[in-house]
């Protein structure tokens, strides 16, 4: 059990032959992912890791029943690749591109709605269903099958919040990882209602970055409506506002999006927030306990 995929997910890989797609191909298989197809265009009838190739999305749907997809394609046909698996109807996208440009993903977002399929990215690092299914680049290695969720919008940060966990004795359900860009499919509230609902999650970390307002309307909604704890921390305390710091998304202007801002806004909601990047796990492990379910979180 998990969100937004499992054991039964079937995975098409988008740019499958490329080089990128071809290692993490090989990574989500070793996993125990459910790649049924792998999709680029003129190359349809190739076999690469065992995975056979189609020209189109359409074709590999139709030829494996698959309903889920993971984009590694260049940034220029990305967004184009995102419409094809829309069109054809999957259930989810994950799209792992960077640098896809805003003004393509502000067309994408806008065909979204109304559409059944749910797209996590671009610029992100995929999701995984612990010792379900893994989609996208999270490394299949240093998790711990449990019962906490994690959402960020950083892909590295991610993968030392599973770190410090694991090593703590306390697993995660699901980790998604929702990207940095300014304008993406999945957002914070998208992702902590499902873990609302999920009763394989007991709680929930959450790791923000500067830019934007998607943190404090994370905390609006966690205040009124999450009934499970949730410990969070926020990157970027140190950036000086106008200026990028990694993340296309991670930008102060205006006077608004800072770390202070989202801190001071998940405080007033009853979250706390680690001080440093090294104290996410301890932070957890004090929200576990707070809420007396550190024992059944916590299994060696």
């Amino acid at each position: 059990m998990g969100i937004f995929i499992d054991k039964n997910t079937k995975v098409i890989v988008q740019g499958i032959t490329g080089k990128q797609a071809l290692f993490h191909t090989k990574n989500m298989l070793n996993y125990g992912t459910n790649i049924v197809a792998g999709v680029t265009p003129g190359k349809g009838g190739q076999t690469v890791e065992g995975v056979p190739v189609f020209n189109t999305v359409e074709e590999a749907k139709a030829k494996t029943n698959a309903n889920a997809s993971v984009i590694f394609v260049p940034a220029k046909f990305a967004a184009d690749s995102i419409l094809e698996a829309v069109n054809s109807e999957l259930d989810v996208v994950v799209c792992i591109t960077e640098h896809i440009p805003v003004q393509d993903m502000v067309k994408v977002r806008h065909y979204l709605k109304g559409k059944k399929t749910r797209v996590i990215g671009p610029n992100c690092p995929g999701l995984m269903t612990t010792d379900e299914c893994n989609i996208g680049i999270i490394p299949g290695t240093i998790h711990k099958k449990g019962h906490i969720g994690i959402i960020s919008r950083s892909g590295t940060l991610t993968y030392e919040a599973m770190y410090q966990m694991s090593n703590a004795g306390i697993g995660q359900s699901s980790i998604i990882g929702i990207g940095g860009d300014p304008i993406k499919g999945t957002d914070f509230l998208d992702v902590l209602e499902a873990f609302n609902a999920d009763d394989e999650t007991k709680a929930v970390l959450m790791i923000g970055e500067i830019g934007g307002n998607a943190e404090e309307d994370a905390a609006a909604w966690i205040k009124a409506n999450m009934k499970k704890p949730v410990a969070a921390f926020i990157s970027g305390r140190q950036a000086p506002p106008g200026k990028r710091m990694g993340h296309a998304g991670a930008i102060i202007s205006g006077g608004k999006g800072s770390a202070a801002d989202k801190i001071k806004a998940l405080n007033a909601a009853g979250i706390e927030v680690a001080d440093t990047v090294a104290h996410m796990g301890e932070t957890m492990i004090d929200t576990l306990k707070r809420a007396g379910i550190y024992d059944e979180c916590h299994n060696g």
